[in-house]
């Protein structure tokens, strides 16, 4: 099995804190789609001939482009990779784009899951980020997304921010949980250096983020969705159960996937592959049928350091005896040895050679993979 990624790069208004590769303007949108559809072409046996079990719809924001437009994508695929007849089919969507017409659009589609960036239900928020759509149009979308026969439904919020009250956050929790909504992706608000709120920071126009806030928040989060009946199966990611994302459990998982448009990456167990992030030059050398990507041919280190990484952030957890069968038995003593003051802190548990995170260990998961780290 294996898994398609497609960066829609366009997007309405430049969020204040992302820094996605994405234009605001539509000016190469024809191009793109034509070069999308020949990079997936170029690339048919990248996969080596492996069953699509998710195609996913990224960016950017994927809500822009039409039906017709999406369909026409997701046919390109499928005249020329076996695509499941399960598979799970995202589309990332903007409040704003999900209007009555457009989700009945959507519905004449193969996509069957949209995640839907919802980031909060305040007005003040939604401007502070400076995102493109309102309070209103949030919790419109959804039941406009849930009346049209969409069940398969994730919406993303953010916290960790100044405007971001305690009483105003779990609000923001207990709307989607009202909504019934069965999956829900929460990130903590960071600064990333190339974006427009770094600059405000900077130049004292914004409050930093305050580190306390969003452990509390975070812990709020998991308390809130955890008496709510949801199963907190990655640290950023909470789903009913049988409802986890496929998409996101075979990347955690370390399954293959293709990357299609520029910034997208690829990888396949052995390598990863990353497209230049730059609309014209993407555009340029797809039409010169050229892959416009560099390549990482990953080391043992490499591949038992990602596999840290993404394993530790589950509900599953990281095996050693996975260490061990695939890597060797030197590999897992040192990672077994690197435990110890992390079980000290009951920051993890062990058991049957599974290492899983804590309540308290969730809260330092990044500290715990680097310290495990295989040097390389």
């Amino acid at each position: 099995m294996a898994g398609i990624y497609l960066h829609i790069p366009f997007c309405k208004k430049a969020c204040h804190y992302c820094d996605f590769h994405f234009s605001t303007s539509p000016q190469y949108k024809d191009q793109m789609l034509q070069a999308l559809s020949q990079e997936i072409d170029l690339r048919k046996n990248y996969l080596a001939g492996e069953t699509i079990e998710t195609i996913y719809f990224g960016g950017g924001t994927p809500s822009l482009l039409s039906a017709d437009e999406i369909q026409i994508l997701i046919g390109a695929i499928t005249d020329l990779y076996e695509v499941s007849p399960q598979a799970e089919i995202t589309l990332e969507a903007n409040p704003d784009d999900l209007n009555p017409q457009k989700v009945r659009e959507f519905r004449q589609t193969l996509i069957n899951r949209f995640s839907i960036g919802i980031q909060s239900f305040f007005e003040e928020d939604l401007k502070w980020m400076n995102r493109a759509h309102t309070a209103r149009e949030a919790q419109g979308s959804i039941k406009r997304v849930q009346d049209a026969g969409f069940e398969n439904i994730t919406a993303d919020l953010i916290y960790g921010f100044p405007l971001l009250s305690k009483p105003k956050w779990e609000h923001n929790i207990q709307q989607l949980i009202e909504l019934d909504i069965p999956h829900i992706s929460s990130y903590s608000m960071t600064v990333e250096p190339a974006t427009a709120l770094s600059s405000f920071i900077k130049k004292g126009e914004q409050k930093p983020m305050d580190e306390g806030q969003s452990t509390t928040q975070f812990l709020i989060l998991m308390e809130q969705l955890t008496e709510a009946g949801f199963e907190h199966y990655e640290i950023s990611n909470f789903a009913k159960p049988g409802l986890y994302s496929k998409h996101n459990s075979n990347y955690w998982e370390g399954v293959s996937y293709l990357g299609i448009g520029p910034s997208a990456h690829s990888f396949n167990g052995e390598s990863r592959q990353w497209n230049v992030s730059n609309n014209s030059k993407y555009i340029d050398q797809i039409q010169l049928k050229k892959i416009p990507a560099e390549m990482e041919v990953l080391s043992t280190e490499n591949r038992i350091n990602e596999y840290i990484m993404t394993s530790l952030r589950t509900s599953k957890g990281m095996s050693l005896q996975k260490i061990t069968e695939h890597f060797g038995s030197d590999y897992s003593k040192e990672v077994r040895n690197g435990l110890e003051p992390f079980a000290d802190k009951n920051w993890i548990n062990l058991n049957d050679q599974i290492v899983t995170l804590t309540t308290d260990g969730k809260l330092f998961a990044d500290h715990i993979a680097s310290e495990l780290f295989i040097n390389t």
